[in-house]
């Protein structure tokens, strides 16, 4: 075991977060898969307008890589596949039956499982952050026990009861790498697992991110492929080798300045939003609903779903009028600043921080200032690594790390940004234009 403690990035405390662990129970009456949510994936359908399916059965598969499927959450009808410009696939979405009946797969091979029940697409490859190819073998893979992002709740409230399962997902995975499994827990963790190499990583957000967690064991170089995963995923594995059954059932956490009363709900993946909010919105009209969190989540309508891999709500106000009294120079306690120059920090306003949706400004020239370094701790230059991005300079991309990263890594440094660019958006296309071009 290592221990790491690192310094870059901050802890976001926002207000609404959960204070009560009690898990209550929603039987939504819709679930939609977005083929978007699986990068990497060109979707081919398997299932029309009408169709009955199973909880397991195949809703796409991929082109390139048929024996990649996305398999839906429930059984029931398929009520209607939503399509955008040229046809393309937006959504599927699916009326559950009363009961919900499983497809049993009948193999006992753990790759072949994977691929089948969908589960596959819960990890994700480095480079370029897309579902893995099956027919590589990684060096490496990484798997993150704890999630530090704004608002998250504890990994180990999804992962009670089932530390057998875990224990399986990882003998399953040692299986399909020519090294070793990754572990990376909080300091206070209590994991008990064989198989598999346990690092612990003290210290700000992002130290949950799994590519944080594997810049800091051993980086992705060229030529190298790397898969990484959360633990639930990993316990989701277990279950499903043991089972032969698909794992669908979730807990989500409900939470946001605007959400009533923050909670935890027991539901299925990729479940409607209303089924989950459930009248728990103080002021829907002037809310910001996002699935997942306020860093790397997709904002939704309120009659929207669950995204893909997401098991957070979170519900910010919405605020429309941008204008604001004196702007960035305002001395109000209660305007939230990273730099001890403003008033919040000198005198120690109360937290957690009142944060709507306001870009508090407009895109500009980068500036050159050091604060993504600050807010990313992994050894490579990301303001000059964005810049060949922006520049699509494929042999600087390269020699400043771009292997390494996803555009969840670029989150916190975005939210810090006062050049209000889009970070996650940038590397997202480099790195969609970097694998097109190499491959």
């Amino acid at each position: 075991m290592s221990n790491f403690k690192l310094k870059k990035g901050v802890n976001l405390s926002l207000a609404g977060a959960i204070a009560d662990t009690t898990v209550a129970t929603a039987s939504p009456k819709r679930f939609a898969i977005v083929p978007d949510d699986f990068t990497g994936i060109i979707p081919r359908l398997d299932v029309k307008e009408g169709d009955k399916v199973l909880a397991g059965d195949a809703l796409f598969h991929d082109k390139n890589h048929p024996q990649i499927k996305i398999t839906s959450p429930v059984s029931g009808t398929v009520e209607t596949i939503e399509r955008g410009e040229r046809r393309k696939i937006l959504s599927i979405v699916i009326t559950p039956d009363s009961e919900n009946q499983f497809k049993v797969f009948n193999t006992n091979d753990a790759k072949e499982l994977l691929l089948e029940s969908g589960l596959w697409a819960a990890m994700r490859q480095r480079p370029y952050d897309i579902v893995p190819d099956p027919e590589v073998t990684p060096r490496d893979i990484f798997v993150t026990a704890f999630d530090s992002a704004p608002l998250a709740a504890s990994m180990s409230i999804q992962l009670a009861g089932k530390e057998a399962y875990l224990q399986k997902g990882v003998d399953a995975l040692a299986k399909m790498t020519a090294g070793k499994v990754h572990v990376g827990c909080a300091p206070d963790a209590e994991l008990s697992l064989k198989g598999c190499e346990v690092n612990t990583f003290a210290g700000p957000h992002p130290a949950g991110n799994a590519g944080v967690q594997l810049a800091n064991v051993k980086p992705v170089n060229k030529g190298e492929v790397v898969w990484t995963l959360d633990a639930v995923a990993v316990a989701r594995f277990g279950e499903l080798i043991a089972t032969k059954k698909l794992p669908v059932e979730t807990i989500v956490a409900v939470v946001g300045e605007n959400v009533t009363t923050p909670k935890l709900v027991k539901s299925t993946n990729e479940a409607a939003i209303a089924s989950l909010t459930d009248g728990n919105i103080a002021d829907a009209a002037a809310s910001r609903i996002i699935s997942g969190n306020v860093l790397t989540g997709v904002k939704v309508a309120a009659n929207g779903y669950l995204r893909f891999p997401y098991r957070q709500i979170t519900v910010i106000p919405e605020v429309k009028d941008d204008a604001e009294f004196m702007g960035w120079a305002s001395l109000s306690p209660k305007k939230f600043s990273l730099y001890r120059s403003f008033t919040c920090r000198l005198f120690g306003a109360k937290k957690p921080f009142s944060f709507d949706s306001k870009l508090n400004g407009g895109e500009r020239a980068i500036i050159m200032s050091g604060e993504y370094d600050r807010m990313l701790p992994m050894d490579i230059y990301a303001e000059f690594l964005i810049k060949a991005i922006i520049a699509f300079d494929i042999d600087k991309m390269e020699q400043l790390g771009i292997y390494e990263v996803a555009p969840e890594d670029f989150a916190l440094a975005e939210f810090a940004d006062t050049s209000k660019l889009p970070l996650q958006h940038i590397v997202r296309e480099g790195l969609d234009k970097l694998r097109k071009e190499m491959n």
